[in-house]
């Protein structure tokens, strides 16, 4: 997009991160260190998008912008919101 190779443009978002104080990130499932990169930035835009508008236009439109070819590519993005959800259900529940 702006004229730089993808090693600069991971360097770029590195930088940034450690000047903004940004721990690597850890998977709760998993327990494996992400650091903060240019994939972890369009996962973190992906998710964000589906919570604004996971209609089927929103997810078309989402779809296109990821350069996915086939929906379920962009629909897995959903299920990592639906997981948010539950986790606010048992929150909600937990202290009942």
């Amino acid at each position: 997009i702006f004229g730089i190779n993808r090693h600069r443009a991971w360097q770029i978002v590195r930088e940034c991160a450690e000047r903004a104080g940004l721990p690597d990130l850890v998977n709760p499932e998993t327990g494996k260190v992400h650091g903060v990169s240019p994939h972890r930035l369009r996962d973190a835009f992906a998710t964000h998008a589906i919570k604004l508008n996971d209609s089927g236009d929103g997810l078309r439109m989402l779809q296109e912008q990821l350069g996915h070819a086939n929906i379920g590519t962009t629909m897995r993005y959903r299920k990592v919101a639906g997981k948010e959800l539950k986790e606010w259900y048992r929150k909600l529940w937990e202290n009942k």
